[in-house]
Parts: C-alpha cells; structure tokens; sequence
C-alpha cells in the first residue's frame, strides 16, 4: 500500500491537473506514481521535463534499456513493471531485450554496454572504474554519450527513490524476477 498520500481528481493542486491530463492521454489512465506526485506540483514538473528533456539525449531503446537496468539494480519494482510495459508496449522491445536489459546486458552490443555500464553507476554510486569507462567507450560511446547515459541513469534514480519510498501501488502488469515465468 502506497505510504504517501494521493490527491483525489478533484483535489489536485492547480498547475498538476494539466500535467495528469497529458499523463493520461498518453497511457489512457493516470499511473499512480504520477498521481502521487501531483500533491506537489513542482515536484511533477521537475521529473515530467527531465524526462521530456532527456528524451532527446539518446535513443528510445537505449533511454529503455537504462531505465531497466538501472530500475533492477535499485529494486524499484514499480518503476520494473512500468518501464516493462513502456519498453514493451511504447518502446517496439521484446520480452527478451527486456529481460537482458534487466540483467545488464542486450542482444546488441551497444546496448549490452550502456546496460552494464548504467548497472554499475548505481552499483559503486557513481564511483565507476576506469575499466568500467573503458567497455563503455570500446562500445563506441564518446564523452557526451557517457554523460547522457549517467543522466539517464540518475533520472532514473530519482522516480526509483520516490516510488521505493512510496511503495506506490503497481497500477499496470507486474513484472516477475528476471528467468521466471511471467
């Protein structure tokens, strides 16, 4: 049960209710941890413009693949289920790319790369290895592409510690542990 307390439709703070609109236009409902944040409006347009804006730093499968990676890494099963179903449903990705994102890895070889490397920010806090810069870079990744992928990660990161905190109700299909059945 979700621990923080989730405005009503009709007690929706102004400035949210526009937001939740698009919100829902987009998934045809409003996910819950969208609800949530729309108890402080500044708060939802922080994380609805990141994301708006990150969209454009890489491509939607490896924005995905991250969000997988990194969503697993922190046990943050809300934000497992709902990028499952964005990767899945939005995102054009097989239930296979998913599950091998989930585990740091992916069947193309960038991608495998940024999973890993996404993994292992979490994993050290941000403290990764000249190692750890050197696969993603023999990947084919330049400086810029390693700092959109660190940003990605950190976005990520960030609705991952609301929704642990929240322990938001999973509104959409949750996902089962990565190699069992669904």
């Amino acid at each position: 049960m979700s621990r923080l307390n989730v405005p009503s439709p009709d007690d929706v703070p102004d400035g949210a209710e526009v937001i939740l609109d698009k919100v829902g236009a987009q998934f045809g409902f409003v996910p819950n941890m969208f609800a949530t944040l729309a108890s402080n409006p500044a708060v939802l347009d922080v994380v609805m413009t990141l994301q708006g804006t990150l969209s454009r730093v890489l491509d939607a499968k490896t924005r995905h693949t991250i969000a997988l990676a990194v969503s697993q890494a922190n046990g943050c099963d809300y934000c497992l289920s709902m990028h499952t179903y964005v990767s899945s449903e939005l995102g054009g990705m097989s239930s296979d790319d998913i599950d091998l994102a989930r585990t740091g890895s992916s069947t193309d070889p960038k991608r495998a790369a940024v999973a890993r490397f996404a993994q292992r920010v979490v994993e050290s806090r941000g403290q990764v290895s000249d190692a750890d810069l050197a696969a993603v870079r023999g990947a084919g990744y330049a400086d810029p592409q390693i700092l959109a992928i660190v940003t990605v990660a950190a976005q990520v990161l960030l609705t991952n510690f609301i929704n642990n905190v929240n322990q938001t109700d999973i509104d959409i299909p949750a996902v089962s542990p990565v190699g069992t059945p669904g």
